[in-house]
């Protein structure tokens, strides 16, 4: 039987996994965009830096963003200098550690989506007298959807299961930074394993169900084809 606290960590992660996610489409198709496009000799560091979060323990990316964010930190007297107050163990501090660690998650699959696209259609939209600005939205976005939604559902579930960067830049704070992940974490740190169970097993459903639909939907084509 889920608590009222249970709620409240399912509302604000749902919340938290909403906005990451529209951040992660916004900052993530320029950057899939010219990933996927440019020859310059920048596009492997680019690409590494944005794959660390995949290789990366989690409580090293926490650490380094909670020193970022800190009051001490370039990022946190920023924010200060603006009038935002403090970013760590805030709600917005989440937000932008998860735009971080999930980062790969997003940008790997459109970038994906973009190279399979090819030259060509942009080439004939270009002869045509579009600009890149009209390729980009009439022609690579369209093409691309497949991808954007993959990348939105990858995106959005991987923000949901996170545990070690919110853990370190958001702390524990009821219906500010507690998250679905750190109120299980809590029920098992209190030997409330029934509550835990149920939050286990919230978690075990969604995170089947998310994989569930998009290897069904990588299978469609397939068929189609045959």
């Amino acid at each position: 039987m889920l608590s009222a606290s249970d709620y409240g960590a399912i509302w604000l992660t749902l919340q938290l996994a909403s906005l990451t996610t529209l951040l992660l489409l916004l900052v993530g198709l320029p950057i899939a965009w010219w990933l996927a496009h440019t020859r310059s000799a920048w596009r492997a560091p680019v690409s590494a830096v944005v794959a660390l979060p995949l290789v990366l323990p989690p409580t090293v990316i926490g650490f380094y963003l909670l020193l970022l964010m800190g009051p001490h930190g370039w990022l946190g007297q920023l924010a200060s200098t603006v009038g935002l107050g403090t970013l760590v163990f805030t709600f917005p501090g989440l937000v932008l550690g998860s735009v971080v660690y999930s980062l790969p998650f997003v940008v790997q699959p459109l970038q994906n989506a973009f190279e399979a696209i090819g030259d060509r259609p942009l080439e004939v939209a270009a002869t045509l007298g579009a600009s890149p600005l009209d390729r980009f939205f009439t022609i690579a976005l369209p093409l691309a959807r497949p991808g954007i939604l993959t990348a939105s559902v990858l995106g959005f579930a991987h923000t949901v299961g996170e545990f070690g960067v919110v853990l370190m830049i958001g702390g524990n704070i009821p219906d500010k930074t507690r998250v679905v992940s750190v109120q299980l974490f809590d029920h098992v740190e209190a030997l409330e394993y029934t509550q835990a169970h149920g939050l286990a097993a919230l978690m075990v459903v969604f995170s089947f169900a998310v994989l569930l639909a998009l290897y069904r939907r990588r299978a469609q084509p397939r068929r189609g084809a045959e």
